[in-house]
């Protein structure tokens, strides 16, 4: 993103911290990156970690930005758009929100009406650089702020733009609510291995590793996940055992259940939050 275009973050937790690392770590300004956050201790660690401006009051950090980065939880979204709305429609910046649930006209009605909003869905494992942000842009977006919201979701990790709204749900079921289906395989995984005489820590280093190698295999080759599995299924070997017994077990039907559930609850959260 140009270096010259500045940026807020209103909240500064986890997830506005692993944007800002991320946009330092790509060259650009600590000087262009604004953070509003009333926490003292917070912001004190911002400015110790990152040399960013902050601000106990959002109102005096917006002024002049290109972009507000939404980074509160979904529960005050509605608190902090309605208090920022006067300013937001003086200022006209694109609207970037990572708050699970919110709608884009839910942000846009908040602010007074013809407000540019690009609702975000990052993972936590943006905290490493690593993360998978679906993203979606309503019609007030142009061409320029589309492209400054990607860069800084990219800061991140892998940005993917949603063309309808109502898919972002199953955005969150899919990457939001994802890491943690992951993890709950490896800890399976690594409790299996212990529990077939392996060391945990040897446990613990074979899963992760053949995550990370599988991950980078789908990514790096290009092949279908089927395909990869195929591959390395040898009939009548030890991984086609596995499999059977996965598929025994109705392994696939109940990741399609997990991933409905998490994307209905999505959608019951916006309309909590209206």
């Amino acid at each position: 993103m140009p270096s010259s275009q500045v940026v807020v973050f209103i909240g500064g937790g986890n997830m506005a911290r692993s944007i800002i690392g991320g946009l330092v770590a790509s060259g650009h300004p600590a000087s262009g990156i604004r953070v509003a956050e009333p926490n003292g201790a917070l912001r004190e660690a911002l400015v110790a970690d990152f040399g960013v401006d902050t601000h106990a009051d959002a109102a005096d950090a917006v002024s002049g930005a290109a972009a507000w980065v939404l980074a509160v939880k979904p529960q005050v979204m509605r608190e902090v758009c309605t208090t920022l709305a006067d300013v937001a429609q003086r200022e006209s910046p694109v609207l970037v929100s990572v708050a699970a649930g919110i709608t884009t006209a839910q942000i846009d009605r908040w602010l007074g009406g013809g407000r540019a909003v690009v609702r975000t869905m990052p993972n936590t494992p943006a905290l490493v650089g690593a993360g998978a942000t679906g993203m979606y842009a309503n019609p007030a977006v142009s061409t320029q702020q589309r492209a400054l919201a990607e860069a800084l979701m990219s800061a991140v990790g892998r940005a993917v733009w949603i063309s309808e709204e109502v898919r972002m749900d199953a955005v969150t079921g899919i990457s939001g609510s994802g890491p943690a289906y992951f993890f709950l395989l490896a800890e399976a995984m690594q409790e299996a291995g212990i529990a077939q005489g392996l060391d945990p820590e040897a446990a613990r280093a074979l899963v992760v590793q053949t995550a990370l190698g599988a991950a980078r295999m789908m990514d790096e080759t290009g092949e279908s996940a089927a395909t990869l599995r195929e591959r390395v299924t040898s009939p009548g070997g030890t991984t086609q055992a596995a499999l059977e017994a996965f598929a025994a077990g109705g392994l696939k039907a109940l990741v399609d259940s997990a991933v409905t559930a998490a994307t209905r609850r999505g959608a019951e959260l916006s309309k909590a939050n209206d």
